[in-house]
């Protein structure tokens, strides 16, 4: 009976041995040619928002490219609307972080609700890990930016880091986090 026992004991770890084994197989592997991660922003205002990226946030303009309405519409961006886009970038390098900001002239997209990260579907807010919240945060209010509830706060999980969320121009959340400097 002992024997019985161990056997099946042996044969269940080897058929779940087996079965993780394939799960892990069928995860196909990534085929990225770059760790970097771009996304695109339409603005309301294409001046205010390069100057709340720059001047508050801190990132660079490192180049501007043009989108033919044609094209746009091959691809599947637009209904043929051309477009201008001015590239925004954390940090230095070819895997840093690039935010797109793009402005319509002749058409204008509805809002999202941006209330809270639950009132609309879809990519919510932009995480930017910073080196000091509180300088970071004083560099935003200079620029007119500021936290919104209660924040900063810490962090419950790693109390070591606090996060606080400002609003662009156009109401997009962008959470810092970082450590404080108290």
């Amino acid at each position: 009976m002992k024997s019985l026992k161990t056997l099946v004991i042996v044969f269940c770890c080897s058929f779940f041995t087996s079965a993780i084994a394939d799960a892990q197989e069928s995860v196909p592997e990534a085929n990225f040619s770059s760790p970097r991660v771009d996304f695109g922003i339409v603005v309301t205002d294409i001046e205010k928002a390069r100057e709340f990226y720059t001047k508050a946030l801190g990132l660079k303009e490192t180049g501007t490219f043009t989108v033919a309405g044609p094209w746009s519409k091959k691809v599947g961006l637009s209904d043929s609307e051309p477009f201008k886009v001015f590239i925004m970038q954390a940090g230095e390098g070819d895997a840093a972080t690039r935010v797109k900001l793009m402005q319509f002239e002749r058409v204008r997209g509805s809002r999202p609700d941006n209330t809270f990260i639950h009132s609309t579907y879809g990519i919510s807010y932009l995480t930017m890990y910073v080196e000091d919240l509180d300088a970071s945060l004083a560099q935003a209010a200079k620029a007119g930016a500021k936290p919104i509830a209660d924040g900063p706060q810490a962090i419950e999980a790693n109390p070591e880091l606090s996060l606080a969320i400002l609003r662009d121009p156009d109401g997009n959340m962008i959470e810092l986090v970082g450590p404080r400097a108290e």
